[in-house]
């Protein structure tokens, strides 16, 4: 019997980075996790990661990258596999999925870290019987993937879900926001920096009946496209 191939798998998050290699959920050989530095700290042990395993292993007939963004995820753009303006340090113009590919000598899949998650829940997760569905995280920053009669939605570029105006009462709340490019965005006013920015204590210190989960609460019933 034919043994399925080696895949790899990259989620790389604004905080940390999983790597992996396995043939599906249910059989992950290696596995590890770095934190998310500079794109040229992290890179290195990326592709350290998958060259020390598969020494032992096997090498990996593919890897999908999951990214935080924003990406060029078109595959006829002359910067496809790079992460574009982004306020994580030392990445903005990084070639991401270039350099894993170069080096690992394997077609690399390219995509953003939500739209990764909303997949696998599709597949394996919360969603398998919904066709349309919305993947939402919140920490490092805001992000959302969605799905359209079972097959994601790009257009010219990912969702910024994150990215979308949240009206704002400046007199009750004058906090003007955390995002470097809109300031009181949902990301600039509801994610894991803007939290510590707001009350100066990252959220895993607030406790939990601290007035910022009100003001949490409040962000998302107000959220809304712009």
């Amino acid at each position: 019997m034919t043994q399925p191939a080696l895949l790899g798998g990259i989620e790389a998050g604004g905080t940390k980075t999983i790597c992996l290699i396995g043939t599906g959920p249910d059989d992950i050989r290696a596995q590890i996790q770095m934190p998310t530095r500079t794109a040229d700290e992290t890179i290195p042990d990326i592709v350290a990661f998958f060259r020390e395993r598969s020494v032992e292993l096997g090498p990996v007939a593919r890897v999908g990258l999951a990214s935080f963004g924003p990406i060029d995820r078109d595959p006829l753009s002359a910067t496809w596999g790079h992460v574009l303006t982004t306020p994580k340090t030392g990445w903005a113009g990084a070639d991401f999925a270039g350099a894993v590919a170069r080096a690992l000598d394997v077609p690399v899949t390219f995509d953003t870290d939500v739209n990764g998650a909303a997949l696998a829940e599709g597949l394996w997760g919360a969603a398998q019987d919904v066709a349309d569905y919305a993947y939402l995280t919140v920490g490092t920053g805001i992000g959302g993937g969605i799905v359209a009669n079972g097959r994601l939605v790009h257009g010219a570029m990912h969702p910024e879900l994150g990215h979308m105006a949240v009206p704002r009462d400046p007199e009750t709340d004058p906090f003007e926001g955390h995002c470097p490019f809109h300031g009181d965005c949902l990301e600039g006013l509801a994610s894991g920096p803007a939290i510590e920015a707001r009350w100066g204590h990252p959220a895993y210190d607030l406790s939990a009946d601290h007035p910022a989960w009100a003001m949490e609460r409040s962000i998302y019933l107000c959220w809304r496209p712009i």
